[in-house]
């Protein structure tokens, strides 16, 4: 008989195939899971289906299955980050974003914006062959890996976490003083452009530019998997780690950097995904009743991928040509888990403190 932990590993597994296969059937045209499977298998139309089966194709293969695969990598990646920083830091309320990654890659939105906004750097962007999408997902890419180098220098120096933690949130707020003085310069569709972005949405990527994003997800979920056993003695503390022989900075800077790679890809290609990597850690501990990252790892990317899945359908409004703001709707499944997990603590004190 199954013991709790591999009953819910099941249950994941099949929950994720289950919205993997809703993100592609459902949309503002429903496509039966039936040709849906003949599809990705390469098989021709079924019975009755020759009229519509072209345009299914054409549907399912160039919009819906990247957007599907982007979802369950963006998903996965942001609920590992999450976990990561929670432990880390041994605050619950703890988020991919916490040490400033996502304002960084939305200055570096804004710098584009206002450079595309003016004559000069329309010219450069266009003489350098980086347009449209390419060129937001560079600039975004290189303002995270910005704030990730200041965060690493001082990682080095900084002896205590929280004090990092501090200073994280400051370079975030100071980061985001400065997108609002350039968006302030910016014509008003480039700021239009600029607020689309930050809706976040799963459709961005394409297929010629998924391996290099699968690349960086893959890598970071890879080193994640293998950090189970140091989360575990940082989850006593930073002390009871160093007792066990741990390289603790070494570690710390390994996990941040690991977090910026896995949260600043997933903003430069999708936008600022929010709630995702707060809510989902939680869930998972409820699910498993386990604090033991070595069953963590695994299950929270499992859940985050379902529930970026589900929220992208969500968002997609089936039926409808209407497209919901994919934060908003993230924000509409995170919020109660983090109400409940204030909830549980007896103060603010003991929240914060985790």
């Amino acid at each position: 008989m199954m013991d709790r932990s591999a009953r819910a590993f099941l249950l994941l597994s099949c929950a994720l195939l289950v919205a993997f296969a809703l993100d592609l059937a459902l949309g503002a045209i429903f496509i039966p899971l039936g040709a849906i499977g003949r599809i990705l298998l390469g098989i021709g139309p079924g019975r009755g289906e020759g009229g519509d089966y072209g345009a299914w194709q054409t549907i399912v293969l160039l919009i819906r299955l990247p957007k599907a695969i982007t979802a369950l990598l963006a998903g996965g990646a942001l609920a590992l980050c999450g976990l990561t920083m929670q432990t880390l830091f041994r605050n619950p309320l703890a988020d991919p974003f916490v040490l400033g990654i996502s304002s960084g890659a939305s200055l570096g939105v804004a710098l584009v914006v206002l450079a595309v906004g003016a004559s000069s750097g329309a010219a450069l962007l266009a003489g350098l062959g980086i347009t449209g999408q390419l060129a937001i997902v560079v600039a975004a890419g290189a303002g995270a890996a910005g704030v990730l180098l200041l965060v690493l220098l001082y990682a080095q120096r900084v002896p205590s976490v929280m004090t990092l933690l501090v200073l994280g949130l400051f370079f975030g707020y100071a980061v985001s003083a400065v997108v609002s003085i350039l968006l302030e310069w910016s014509a008003a569709d480039r700021v239009q452009s600029y607020i689309a972005w930050t809706f976040g949405s799963f459709q961005s990527v394409t297929w010629q530019q998924m391996p290099v994003f699968a690349l960086a997800v893959a890598l970071g979920v890879a080193v994640s998997q293998l950090t189970g056993k140091q989360l575990n003695a940082l989850l006593l503390g930073e002390g009871y780690a160093r007792s066990m022989g741990m390289p603790v900075r070494a570690v710390r800077s390994l996990l941040l950097a690991n977090t910026a790679l896995l949260a600043g890809a997933v903003t430069a290609f999708c936008g600022p995904i929010a709630f995702v990597g707060v809510a989902i850690p939680h869930l998972a501990r409820s699910l498993l009743s386990t604090s033991n990252h070595r069953t963590l790892l695994p299950a929270v990317a499992l859940l985050g991928a379902t529930t970026t899945l589900l929220a992208d359908v969500v968002s997609q409004l089936p039926g409808s040509e209407n497209v919901l703001p994919l934060n908003a709707v993230t924000a509409l499944i995170g919020v109660p888990v983090v109400v409940w997990v204030i909830l549980r603590k007896r103060n603010l004190k003991e929240t914060f403190a985790g």
